[in-house]
């Protein structure tokens, strides 16, 4: 079961962050990315993966927030399966942490 609309409204969310641009991803779907760096992807209206250092993955697959990637589970990535639409807003809550760990990241290279 998927949520109609959602990667839509995962896409406008992501897209109002400054610097974030959309891009087609290389398995399907849409990726987001901060400059090079991508901060997540959607597979239509029923899968956002998302990347984190290990720790933060451990910590949202801990907390019931998303799973281990579907491919590359022992990765610091994550997979948010849309079935509700409370899932989608924490698809997009997790998206904006990557974002932030990205933008944090991003700062400071450029301050160093």
């Amino acid at each position: 079961m998927s949520i109609r609309g959602a990667s839509g409204q995962i896409a406008r969310a992501a897209l109002s962050w400054p610097g974030v641009e959309a891009h087609a991803h290389r398995f399907g779907g849409t990726e987001f990315r901060l400059g090079s760096r991508e901060i997540g992807h959607v597979h239509g209206d029923h899968l956002v993966d998302i990347p984190f250092p290990t720790r933060v993955r451990e910590e949202v697959v801990a907390a019931g927030q998303a799973q281990p990637h579907h491919v590359l589970p022992e990765s610091g990535w994550v997979s948010v399966y849309l079935h509700r639409p409370r899932d989608v807003a924490g698809a997009i809550a997790l998206l904006q942490r990557s974002y932030q760990i990205a933008s944090a990241q991003q700062a400071r290279r450029k301050a160093g």
